[in-house]
């Protein structure tokens, strides 16, 4: 062992760090590395400069902060330390929510790295979200109303398994965050190399949409005066008016209730025409494109591919004008999102059947709403649903499932067969005695389909085919060729 100095220089098998200017190393190293890669294995995508979010973002996060803080601040401060402190804290408290926004919106960025989108934020604790691109299901445009003042939008994505919406990026400018849709909706469906734009290249436009239909804001608020609430609301009111009359008093509580109770019921209606206002249905390619709201404006992107299941209802006061109702179930959406405004599933607010079925053709091509097969439960079924059975069918199209149920309001679901992930049949203490049984088509997306009180061995028949349709319907996406 030699007691010597160390030998500063490497070993002779060391690959070295090659000069700036040197021969023979330009396009050899990895992208913001010096060093070249080592033999057979790939370089990492190569990175997009980090973009911030639109310079007025702190003002509209802090005008929502403002309107939470004075409703925190609440009637009994203002009663206790007057106007002038109560602006003072209000004011002193909305400057630092907007502080605190300028600091998120200075840390906040987003860029595109091969097939992911990622999304850094945070100050004290750094946070990077990557959200394969693979895995994305539909893309939101949202304007508020904030936004929709300043020219701006929010981006939200949904992916598939995400509990609620992923990244979303408040707030863009409008063409900007329509341009990031359609080029996020491009990663998840090709590889990025045939997307990416090169440095000095501008993109290809892309195609316009192709209109499929538009609904009369008149229809619209028609629908909503046929439902049970409006239907109902003036027997509340006339009740309401024969109590103060018979009882000859009229005290705030019971004006306080009596709005409370009516603000209730019409919550429902209202929120469904200012969500549904100019709804607009567009074919963009192999998605579909649905705007809609007036007070928020949503543009929804959808893939068609991620479509597990196609719903139709006919509301019992809707069917003297021939109306029905079509919504989407798309996966990922029923358990992860309570609130079903944020949910992609606005296929048509309202329309004719003759609408319904152009729709549900550009959905599932090949699908005739009015020649799906469905056939009634065997008779015996009528003990345990002696007003329903007539209403009840279910059958196997040649690339559907569809089940029909509902007796006041009548409920049709339309399940590919590629969309099918599971297939049961149960059988309760009834149906035992009565030799019926239920068969359910489950999907990725929620519900799926089911058919009740079918005969037991008609059943077991009915689920053997559709496990065997499924597989080969599967079989069949992956390999078109075959």
């Amino acid at each position: 062992m030699s007691n010597g100095p160390a030998d500063p220089r490497p070993p002779a098998h060391w690959p070295t760090a090659p000069q700036p200017g040197a021969p023979g190393t330009a396009g050899q190293g990895w992208p913001g590395h010096g060093w070249p890669g080592p033999p057979g294995v790939a370089p990492p995508p190569r990175a997009e400069p980090r973009q911030r979010l639109h310079p007025l973002s702190p003002a509209l996060h802090g005008a929502k902060s403002l309107v939470v803080v004075i409703a925190g601040l609440s009637w009994s401060t203002l009663s206790r330390v007057g106007f002038g402190w109560f602006a003072a804290m209000a004011a002193v408290l909305a400057l630092g929510a907007t502080v605190l926004a300028v600091i998120s919106w200075y840390n906040t960025g987003y860029h595109i790295v091969g097939r992911e989108l990622r999304v850094h934020e945070g100050l004290i604790w750094r946070r990077t979200r990557a959200i394969p691109l693979e895995r994305l299901q539909a893309v939101e445009v949202v304007r508020p109303l904030l936004a929709q003042l300043t020219g701006l939008a929010e981006l939200r994505l949904e992916v598939v398994g995400g509990g609620k919406t992923e990244a979303p990026l408040a707030y863009l400018g409008v063409a900007e965050a329509a341009a990031l849709r359609k080029r996020l909706l491009a990663v998840a469906g090709r590889p990025p190399e045939a997307v990416a734009p090169t440095a000095g290249q501008a993109a290809a436009p892309a195609p316009a949409g192709r209109r499929l239909h538009t609904v009369r804001n008149a229809d619209l608020l028609v629908s909503q005066l046929l439902t049970p609430q409006a239907f109902l609301l003036p027997f509340g009111v006339a009740f309401v008016v024969t109590q103060f009359l018979s009882q000859g008093s009229w005290s705030f509580i019971a004006v306080a209730s009596t709005l409370t109770a009516m603000a209730g019921v019409l919550l429902q209606p209202v929120r469904r025409v200012l969500d549904d206002w100019g709804f607009r249905l567009d074919r963009d390619g192999d998605t579909l494109r649905v705007r809609n709201g007036l007070l928020e404006t949503r543009v929804q992107t959808v893939p068609l591919h991620r479509v597990q299941t196609v719903g139709i209802t006919w509301p019992l006061l809707w069917r003297m004008r021939g109306w029905l109702r079509l919504r989407l179930e798309v996966a990922g959406y029923s358990a992860a999102e309570p609130d079903d405004r944020n949910r992609p599933d606005r296929l048509l607010p309202v329309g004719d059947l003759r609408t319904g079925e152009l729709v549900v053709a550009e959905v599932l091509p090949g699908v005739r709403l009015t020649a799906l097969p469905l056939t009634p439960p065997p008779r015996r079924a009528r003990w345990l649903r002696p007003l329903s059975r007539s209403a009840i069918g279910a059958g196997l199209d040649d690339r559907v499932f569809a089940a029909r149920s509902g007796v006041l309001t009548r409920q049709l679901a339309i399940v590919p067969y590629a969309r099918i992930q599971s297939v049961r049949v149960t059988q309760g203490p009834a149906q035992r005695r009565l030799r019926l049984a239920t068969v359910h088509a489950d999907t990725a997306g929620g519900a799926g389909a089911a058919a009740h009180d079918r005969d037991l061995a008609e059943a077991w028949e009915l689920a053997a085919e559709l496990t065997a349709r499924a597989h080969a319907a599967r079989r069949a996406d992956e390999d078109p060729h075959a």
